[in-house]
C-alpha cells in the first residue's frame, strides 16, 4: 500500500511523512527530492532555467515512475502536484494507494509561511503584507484538487507527531 500526502506549502507533508515512515516502518519519498535527484538541480533552478511548463511535465513523469513501483511507501507531493497534468486522477485510480489531504486553514498556512518564507522560493521575494492575499488566492484555486483526496486530516494546532499518529491509526484501520 502507498500513502500519498498532499496539501499546501508548509502543511507538513515532508516532516509528517518522515515521522509516519518511522511509525509504520515504511519507506518515505519526497517527490521534490526525487525530482532534484533525477534532474541534478534544485526546484527553483528548474523553474528559472527551464520554466514551469517543463517542471510540471517532469513532475508528472516522475510521479508516474514512483507510482508504478511495486513497493509500499509514503510519498509527499509538492504543493502544486495535485493541480496539474491529471495527477489527482492518476492517484485516485491507483488501487494500491490512499491519498490524504493535510488540511490547514488559511490563517495557519499564512502564519507558517511568513515564519518560513526564506525557504520557499515561491514567496521568498514577497513582503509579509502580500503573503495573506497570495495564500488565500492559491488555496482557493488549489482546494478543489486537494479535496479529491480520499481522506482529509486537519492539521491546525496539532503537532506533527500527532498528525503522523492520526494517519497511522487511519492507515491501520483501512489496511
Amino acid at each position: 500500500m502507498k500513502i500519498i500526502l498532499l496539501g499546501y506549502m508548509a502543511s507538513g507533508k515532508s516532516s509528517i511523512g518522515k515521522r509516519l515512515s518511522n511509525i509504520l516502518s515504511m519507506r518515505f519519498l519526497d517527490l521534490d527530492d526525487y525530482i532534484i535527484d533525477k534532474e541534478k538541480m534544485s526546484i527553483s533552478s528548474i523553474f528559472k532555467k527551464k520554466g514551469e511548463v517543463y517542471f510540471r511535465k517532469i513532475e508528472h513523469q516522475y510521479l508516474n515512475e514512483i507510482l508504478n513501483t511495486k513497493e509500499d511507501f509514503i510519498l509527499a507531493l509538492g504543493g502544486g502536484t495535485p493541480c496539474y497534468a491529471n495527477n489527482m486522477e492518476q492517484i485516485r485510480n491507483d488501487k494500491n494507494s490512499i491519498s490524504i489531504y493535510l488540511q490547514g486553514s488559511t490563517p495557519v498556512m499564512i502564519e507558517r509561511l511568513i515564519r518560513k518564507k526564506s525557504k520557499r522560493p515561491l514567496i521568498a521575494s514577497l513582503g509579509d503584507e502580500k503573503i495573506p492575499e497570495f495564500v488565500a488566492k492559491h488555496l482557493f484555486e488549489r482546494r478543489p484538487f486537494y479535496e479529491q483526496a480520499e481522506y482529509t486530516i486537519k492539521i491546525d494546532h496539532k503537532r506533527k507527531k500527532e498528525v503522523a499518529v492520526e494517519i497511522a491509526e487511519l492507515f491501520n484501520q483501512i489496511r
